[in-house]
């Protein structure tokens, strides 16, 4: 039963949460005792609003996930938990959640409940609704780095606040793409609207196509890889850093944009992120080494 509750309450969907720790690394303070322990107690808020989130969404999406390949296995649509069970757990996070709120300043709070809103306007209505589905994760993902900075009180980059709107696009788009493909193997270039099995799993799809996915994904790469070398060789981040290696951090970006599309387009893969992350060998290891290239670059002149 406890393998059961981690499941629901997609404790490796947690990773994403890890975007909180971008502007402690960017601020300088990576090392300082005080400014980790602050990030990592917004990590874990963010992770407990996020279990929340994804109860809510399931107990929503109960029957339309009984018909989808994939998600039929998950414990609500599959019978291991009960409703009742499965929103009492999403109470006593959400309990935990408001009592550990009051150690943070007042912005972070804002920042926080904006989220928990944002997303259970996204579980009931806005993923219903064509792009802005698209756009309320990446609304998502760039409340995670703005809390991030709140946490510790930390001024963060207009460049990284772009960087991680156009990854988060990137990676809803390529989600989104992911799920056309599953529901129509044979014909994926195809708008999908006339299929039953679409309509009883996800009803956004219907207004997607594969080649639209695609255009969306390109241009969404694109701004990754812009805003992030712009972001690199800015007078600010120059003068804040004191160096113009941050540059060479650069391929790190590309290479696992690049990769993350191989493993979409040639592997089938990209319905789950968290999943690539933290299984494909070549990416984990682009991972590791940008953190510690940039580690080292940024801390180095200390």
């Amino acid at each position: 039963m406890i393998k059961t509750y981690i499941r629901l309450l997609r404790v490796p969907q947690w990773i994403k949460n890890s975007f909180v720790f971008v502007p402690l690394i960017f601020s300088l303070h990576l090392f300082q005792g005080n400014y980790l322990l602050r990030a990592i107690a917004a990590f874990i808020v963010f992770s407990l609003i996020s279990s929340i989130v994804y109860i809510i969404n399931d107990v929503i999406d109960i029957e339309a996930d009984k018909a989808h390949p994939h998600k039929r296995f998950r414990p609500l649509p599959s019978g291991a938990i009960s409703k009742n069970n499965a929103l009492l757990v999403a109470a006593v996070l959400f309990f935990i959640v408001i009592i550990s709120l009051p150690q943070f300043n007042i912005d972070f709070i804002i920042v926080s409940i904006t989220y928990l809103i944002l997303n259970i306007f996204y579980s009931f209505i806005l993923k219903h609704i064509v792009l802005l589905d698209i756009f309320s994760i990446a609304a998502g993902f760039m409340l995670r780095i703005v809390a991030g900075a709140l946490a510790i009180n930390v001024e963060l980059s207009s460049w990284l606040i772009l960087t991680t709107m156009f990854i988060s696009l990137f990676l809803g788009v390529m989600k989104r793409r992911s799920e056309l493909v599953l529901i129509a193997p044979n014909d994926p270039a195809d708008n999908p609207l006339k299929s039953e099995e679409n309509i009883t799993t996800r009803k956004v799809l219907a207004f997607y196509s594969v080649n639209f996915a695609d255009q969306m994904a390109t241009i969404a790469a694109a701004g990754v890889i812009v805003c992030y070398a712009l972001y690199t060789v800015s007078a600010r981040t120059i003068s804040v850093f004191q160096t113009e290696d941050l540059i060479y951090t650069t391929p790190f970006v590309v290479f696992g944009i690049f990769r993350y599309m191989y493993l979409v387009y040639m592997n089938q893969k990209g319905e789950n992120t968290t999943e690539i992350m933290i299984s494909d060998i070549a990416m984990i290891t682009t991972v590791l080494l940008y953190v510690f290239t940039t580690t080292v670059i940024i801390y180095s002149n200390l």
